[in-house]
């Protein structure tokens, strides 16, 4: 694993562990008109340290919408997200939001704290089965952690994702920073967050991982 990779992941430790009050991606409201997507994840995803609007989700909105697709993104992500408040809060967003597809970016704030893998997979399991059982497909994005978390840990957490995708028969983006993580120029000035040059790069990641959807994202 490459030196800037594991400074990456070891600085947004100490961030998340000190945040005292999360924060939202945005306020959910009642749903608009037209087929809903949902995203569940960290502050990878909501917006951290970026202009409002400037996220890889939004990204995903605008390509959306130049495609002529009549879907409505929700970004339900909390800085500093865990697997276990992801889960408290899904039913909740499933009844509001009633999604078609859900993104599921959680379980890196997990593995930075030490959490036992096991909790942080079932918890994983349990999210994707409820958005399954509402009748929402699901993607699932996977993260990486340094070896001085310890080896065996580290490769656990990335075939926790890869397991989970399997056994569940979801659609699975193997690394969510792929191209980025170790590129110095790509991160805020703490060096832990991708800066907004860095989110299309996150966007076009996610974007690929969407193929299998791309005939859903186009019906009404």
């Amino acid at each position: 694993m490459k030196p800037l990779f594991k400074q990456f992941v070891v600085g947004l430790a100490s961030i998340l562990l000190v945040t005292s009050s999360p924060l939202l991606a945005q306020s959910i409201k009642a749903p608009q008109s037209g087929p809903q997507l949902l995203v569940l994840g960290d502050s990878l995803s909501a917006e951290y340290g970026l202009p409002r609007g400037a996220g890889w989700v939004t990204l995903l909105g605008n390509q959306l919408r130049k495609e002529g697709s009549s879907w409505q993104i929700t970004n339900a992500s909390i800085s500093g997200e865990t697997t276990a408040g992801g889960l408290s809060r899904l039913p909740d967003l499933l009844k509001r939001v009633k999604p078609r597809l859900v993104i599921i970016e959680l379980g890196a704030n997990d593995a930075l704290r030490g959490l036992s893998l096991t909790a942080s997979q079932k918890n994983l399991k349990e999210m994707i089965v409820m958005s399954k059982k509402s009748g929402a497909e699901v993607l699932l994005l996977g993260m990486q952690i340094p070896p001085n978390y310890g080896q065996e840990y580290t490769k656990q957490f990335v075939r926790l994702f890869v397991s989970l995708a399997q056994s569940e028969q979801v659609a699975l983006l193997p690394f969510f920073l792929e191209g980025v993580a170790t590129r110095p120029e790509l991160f805020q000035a703490d060096r832990i967050h991708p800066n907004e040059q860095a989110q299309p790069i996150m966007f076009g990641n996610v974007w690929k991982a969407m193929e299998p959807f791309r005939a859903l994202l186009q019906s009404n």
